[in-house]
């Protein structure tokens, strides 16, 4: 897959379109950015995740406790 993308800016550089190459490069870093916000975003959906196991245990704790206290 790099190779491929390789090809195509040397492609680009050889034929002196730099006007394309520099749509291309926009393009690459458009497509980093958005796979870095995907993986932010999957990684705060799982501690979110977390989080809400970890208060749910909590309150049958203390759910348990109560009743044990009654």
């Amino acid at each position: 897959m790099i190779k491929f993308f390789r090809k195509i800016r040397q492609r680009l550089l050889s034929e002196n379109r730099f006007s394309k190459y520099l749509l291309y490069a926009i393009g690459e870093v458009v497509l980093v950015v958005i796979g870095i916000l995907i993986a932010l975003n999957l990684n705060t959906n799982s501690e979110n995740e977390k989080l809400v196991v970890q208060e749910i245990k909590i309150l049958k704790e203390i759910k348990s406790e109560l009743s044990v206290a009654l």
